[in-house]
C-alpha cells in the first residue's frame, strides 16, 4: 500500500453551515479552495474542528461528495469517523471508501473507557472492513476522556496492515516520541495534533501535523512545515513562534467556535457554529483574536 502522499500540514476543514444547519456548499467550496491555495498539503473532513458530532450521515456524505469534487485531485481528502458504535464507524467507513478518499481517520470512542482488547478489536474491525484505503488512527485524550497507549498503537501499527498512521492531539510530546520510535520499523505516519507543537513534532519524526489554524491562516502553519523540510530548521522555529500567539488566543473561547470565529474574521464567511455552540461574544475575548491576527498581517 503506497502511503508516500500522507505527510504535511492537513487542515481539519472546518464546515460551513447555513441557518438551517445545512451544509452550505458555497462556502464549503470556497473553504476547500482556500486551504489549497494557502498551500496545506491535504484536507481532513469532518474531524474535531469540522463539527462531525453536529452532522447526520447523509449530510456528511453530501459534505464528502462536494470536497471530492472541488478539490479535483489537487490535494488528498481525509475522512474522519468520530462514532462511538464499532458498527457506525464501519459504515461510514465504507461510505467514505466507495467515494475513493485517501484515507480515514478514527477517533477512539467517547464517553466510554474502553479496554487495550476492546479498543484494539474496534480499530482492527474498522480497518478490515476497508482493507484498501489507509487507517489512521486520531488519539484526542481531551476530549474524550482517555488516551490511546504507546502499547496499543504499537500492537496496531504491527498487527492490521492498513493501520498505517495517526494524528496525535494528546499534547504529551513524550507520547508522541513514543509512538514514533515504537513504530518506525513499519513507516507509520504519526502527525502532530496540536498546532504550536508543530515544528518539535517535526524535530522527533512527525510527518506533519493536522492543524486547525490551517482553516484561517494556512500560509502561516505552512510556513513552518515548508522551511523545516527545505533543511531551514531555525527558520522553522521562527515560523512556529510567529504562529503560536494568534493559535493561543483561540484559547479564550468555547470549543470549537474559535476556528470559525477567526476564518469569519478574516473574511471567508464561513457561518456560525452548529448549536448549542454560539460565535464569541465576549468582548475581551474577541478583541484579543482580533488583535493577534492584526498583529501576524492576516487583517
Amino acid at each position: 500500500m503506497n502511503t508516500d502522499y500522507i505527510k504535511g500540514v492537513i487542515v481539519p476543514i472546518i464546515t460551513p453551515c447555513d441557518a438551517d444547519e445545512k451544509i452550505d456548499e458555497a462556502g464549503l467550496r470556497r473553504q476547500v479552495d482556500f486551504c489549497i491555495d494557502g498551500g496545506l498539503q491535504g484536507i481532513l473532513a469532518f474531524g474535531s474542528n469540522g463539527e462531525f458530532y453536529q452532522i447526520e450521515e447523509n449530510e456528511m456524505e453530501r459534505g464528502l461528495e462536494i470536497m471530492l469534487d472541488q478539490s479535483a485531485g489537487r490535494v488528498p481528502i481525509y475522512f474522519g469517523i468520530g462514532a462511538i458504535n464499532t458498527r457506525k464507524c464501519v459504515r461510514l467507513a465504507q461510505m467514505a471508501a466507495a467515494h475513493g478518499v485517501a484515507g480515514i481517520s478514527v477517533l477512539q470512542p467517547m464517553f466510554l473507557k474502553p479496554t487495550h482488547r476492546e479498543l484494539f478489536l474496534h480499530f482492527k474491525t474498522i480497518a478490515e472492513a476497508v482493507p484498501d484505503t489507509p487507517v489512521l488512527l486520531y488519539n484526542n485524550p481531551g476530549r474524550v476522556g482517555y488516551s490511546m497507549t504507546a502499547d496499543l498503537v504499537d500492537d496496531l501499527a504491527h498487527k492490521v496492515e492498513n493501520i498505517v498512521g495517526m494524528k496525535d492531539t494528546s499534547g504529551d510530546i513524550t507520547l508522541t516520541e513514543e509512538f514514533i520510535r515504537r513504530t518506525r520499523d513499519v513507516g507509520f505516519k504519526v502527525f502532530g495534533g496540536k498546532d504550536t507543537l508543530l515544528y518539535a513534532s517535526l524535530c522527533l519524526g512527525a510527518v506533519g501535523g493536522v492543524c486547525t489554524s490551517g482553516n484561517f491562516m494556512p500560509e502561516m502553519i505552512e510556513k513552518i512545515y515548508a522551511r523545516y523540510v527545505a533543511g531551514d530548521v531555525g527558520g522553522a522555529l521562527e515560523a512556529q513562534f510567529e504562529l503560536n500567539p494568534v493559535r493561543l488566543a483561540m484559547d479564550g473561547a468555547s470549543f470549537p467556535v474559535a476556528s470559525k470565529d477567526m476564518a469569519n474574521i478574516r473574511g471567508l464567511a464561513v457561518g456560525n457554529p452548529y448549536r448549542p455552540s454560539l460565535p464569541t461574544e465576549e468582548e475581551p475575548v474577541y478583541e484579543m483574536m482580533c488583535a493577534r491576527m492584526r498583529e501576524a498581517g492576516l487583517i
